[in-house]
């Protein structure tokens, strides 16, 4: 049942669809070798990689994440120095403890395969988790794939197996599957909805803003001051990521390609002026530079190079977007003289709302639609909770929403090295800045405008299915082919 936490989980980096995502299955797959008692029969596991998993999965980290879910870890706690390390650690004991629990013999480089030349018809990123016995007889066989935001589905063995570079045939796919369903909402919950216009149609009827009717559905199923906690948790956690990449002593990214880490100078040299971060008071004649674009052009970097770090993030709605939604509520704490954290509150729950809908009438992975479904929609829930949070009515939140998504139509992932650094980090700052602006077009408005939300998400469902492959996060065209690895 749809939850606007579901929207915002709290992980790791660098990726929610190649580390958050994998991780979370694997921990499933083990899980369910628990259940069923298979797990103390385990002698040997083995786990294949299809489609983008494979090809930009080493730069993603995908492999050390599942082989940390099969120990049994999940994203929100994860040791980051162990995952970081997790295949010199293997290597070294040359085991795997299973579930946490139970010790089997273990080669890494035998046991976790990047298949290049095939791929699950269903989706791009897939994964196959198979077990045997002792006796080498199989005892069970999953497919899982990462949907986007750390989002997971269980597949079939038996599901079609496809060249790498093949379109799905028609109806194989998860796409190709209706979006009508009434079952995205507990029965509990006072008000569906599954699309733009009919939350705008349910917030007028209601006499109701966007974040009034989510928080009624949300508090329907669970208790208020839980639901208040865990949004005001999932903040923290995005200011304390803020912080932690402005304030990181980690010269150089991992990866190989030895990007800079910018954000602590940039930190230093707007500090000089005023320490926002630290809620010091501006001086009136603040320079350019220290002007409130350039903090959030910061503050958005800051989360992303501890995301390319492999840090603690908060996916919003997935890693490689991670910085736009953090950067965006900062400036509204930092920058609005109203902001409370009942604002921040309203903030997430219309930003969850918008990134429910791209979810279930697109898609938010860069995989399946390229980087318009990742940083193309964290922009968009930016704009639609700071306009709500700026006073904004129903209508001119989602235009704010639209505008934000319309301005990054046909947005290509192409990573460098297919590591989350290049475009990616710059792009959340870019985005972050759009967030902001949509919001100053829609608040000069009454909301009226000529296309639709729900035209816009449309159109980028349409453009990912046009997309070629290379441009979805296979890091086999665009700049990722352009750009020479020094």
């Amino acid at each position: 049942m749809f939850s606007i936490l579901d929207m915002f989980k709290i992980g790791v980096g660098p990726s929610s669809s190649h580390t958050v995502g994998p991780m979370i299955a694997a921990s499933h797959f083990v899980t369910s070798l628990e259940r069923t008692k298979l797990l103390e029969q385990v002698a040997r596991v083995h786990v294949t990689l299809y489609g983008s998993l494979s090809l930009t999965g080493l730069g993603h980290g995908t492999d050390r994440a599942v082989v940390a879910g099969l120990e049994g870890s999940l994203p929100a706690t994860v040791d980051t120095e162990h995952l970081l390390n997790i295949k010199n650690d293997c290597d070294q004991a040359g085991t795997l403890l299973l579930a946490g629990k139970h010790e089997i013999a273990f080669d890494y480089d035998r046991d976790v395969i990047f298949e290049k030349w095939e791929r699950l018809a269903p989706h791009p990123n897939g994964m196959r988790f198979e077990v045997f016995d002792a006796q080498g007889g199989k005892l069970d066989e999953q497919v899982w794939y990462s949907i986007g935001g750390g989002f997971v589905r269980q597949g079939h063995p038996d599901d079609l197996l496809i060249g790498i570079h093949d379109t799905p045939p028609e109806g194989s796919t998860f796409s190709d599957e209706a979006a009508d369903s009434d079952d995205d909402f507990a029965p509990e919950a006072p008000y569906h909805f599954h699309s733009g216009d009919e939350l705008v149609a349910l917030c007028e009827r209601e006499g109701k803003s966007v974040s009034e009717i989510v928080w009624a559905n949300e508090t329907a199923v669970r208790p208020a001051e839980d639901v208040r906690a865990d949004l005001l948790h999932v903040w923290q956690s995005m200011s304390d990521c803020v912080y932690a990449g402005c304030t990181s002593a980690q010269k150089t990214l991992p990866g190989g390609l030895d990007v800079p880490r910018r954000a602590p100078k940039i930190y230093q040299r707007l500090a000089g002026n005023a320490d926002i971060l630290k809620r010091d008071v501006r001086r009136p004649d603040v320079a350019m530079e220290s002007s409130e674009c350039t903090w959030v052009d910061l503050f958005a970097m800051a989360v992303n190079e501890e995301n390319a770090g492999g840090g603690r993030i908060v996916t919003a709605p997935t890693n490689g977007s991670a910085g736009i939604i953090p950067a965006v509520l900062e400036y509204y704490w930092h920058f609005a003289g109203s902001a409370d954290e009942d604002g921040v509150i309203r903030f997430l729950l219309a930003a969850g709302a918008v990134g429910y809908l791209f979810k279930r009438n697109a898609s938010i992975s860069g995989a399946e639609v390229g980087c318009q479904g990742e940083v193309g929609s964290a922009c968009s829930m930016a704009a639609a909770g700071l306009c709500e949070v700026m006073g904004g009515t129903p209508a001119q939140v989602e235009n704010a929403a639209e505008i934000g998504i319309e301005h990054h139509l046909g947005l290509t992932c192409d990573p460098v090295g297919g590591l989350v650094q290049i475009p990616c980090i710059e792009r959340n700052a870019m985005a972050a800045n759009t967030a902001v602006n949509a919001v100053r077009v829609s608040l000069l408005g009454d909301g009226s405008h000529m296309v639709s939300l729900d035209q816009a998400i449309k159109t980028m469902k349409d453009t990912g299915a046009d997309m070629m492959s290379e441009y979805k996060e296979t890091s086999k065209g665009g700049l990722a082919v352009n750009v020479v690895e020094c």
